[in-house]
């Protein structure tokens, strides 16, 4: 009981000073993952560093699997108080997956939420899981008003699913007119899926607008045995990208934090989170 105590304070400490942009592949978050009790302490700790954090793969028809999630981080952080917010179950057939935010409602809050719709002229069904694309406000940090852009791309679609990105924020800064998008998720941007050919049909990659945080060296999956840049952060808008702290975008090695054996964290997952640090208003952090 003492030492989750004193990781919940050494949790909080570490975030105070830093505003955190979390995404993370759940694989497969339902009630039979929620009911392995190591499983789900490992999950709160790692949500419960992010301001806001995209997880993928939710698969938990009746809900109460987050639910659940969402009460133990509650539980584990006395510090902050965490809600979400969910798109509808998406895919094209009976397997079906949800995006979920997961964010801190005591230092972000959501001004409007969007559900991208497959209705692209000559191409109505670009997407296996459409983008849920949520605007947050947060009064503590540099840049206040932004929007996020989750994506969890069919992986033998993974080339056209990307390029296609590009489509989605020009609708995102008609809609809202904004610049400062950011996109992440698991877009299988690596490996087999994506070759070093493919990458220049993909114009969220060529237009230098949009700067990739997650590099195509990293690795964001757990086995030993693979090495691939999956998960991305994706920003736009120059001052979303002057918002972010230089060098802080990288995936987070839980098994590593925690001393987990390859077996003990692939119960968690077989992607690693990435995340992304953003600068704090220091005006406003000095009145926190």
């Amino acid at each position: 009981m003492r030492r989750a105590v004193l990781f919940s304070v050494l949790v909080a400490c570490e975030c105070c000073l830093a505003f955190r942009i979390c995404s993370f592949n759940v694989q497969s978050f339902g009630e039979t993952k929620a009911g392995n009790q190591r499983t789900m302490r490992i999950l709160v700790k790692i949500v419960a560093r992010c301001d806001i954090c995209l997880i993928m793969e939710v698969r938990d028809s009746k809900g109460r699997a987050l639910a659940q999630l969402i009460k133990e981080l509650n539980r584990f952080d006395h510090s902050h108080q965490y809600a979400h917010v969910a798109s509808e179950r998406l895919g094209r057939a009976s397997y079906k997956e949800q995006y979920v935010f997961i964010y801190r409602s005591d230092t972000v809050t959501i001004t409007d939420m969007h559900q991208y719709r497959n209705q692209q002229e000559g191409d109505p069904d670009a997407f296996a899981r459409e983008p849920l694309i949520v605007r947050f406000y947060s009064r503590g940090t540099a840049i206040k008003d932004f929007a996020l852009v989750s994506q969890h791309t069919c992986p033998k679609d993974a080339v056209r699913e990307i390029d296609e990105l590009y489509d989605v924020f020009q609708e995102v800064r008609k809609h809202w007119g904004t610049e400062n998008v950011m996109f992440l998720g698991d877009l299988n941007a690596g490996c087999a899926y994506v070759s070093a050919r493919a990458w220049k049909s993909i114009r969220l990659r060529e237009e230098p607008a949009f700067h990739w945080l997650i590099g195509d060296g990293e690795d964001t999956t757990v086995r030993e045995k693979t090495h691939c840049a999956y998960d991305r952060i994706i920003v736009h808008g120059s001052e979303f990208y002057d918002a972010v702290v230089p060098g802080s975008a990288k995936p987070f090695n839980f098994r590593e934090k925690f001393k987990l054996t390859e077996e003990q964290a692939l119960e968690v997952s077989d992607h690693f989170p990435v995340e992304v640090q953003i600068k704090l208003d220091g005006a406003v952090h000095s009145e926190l």
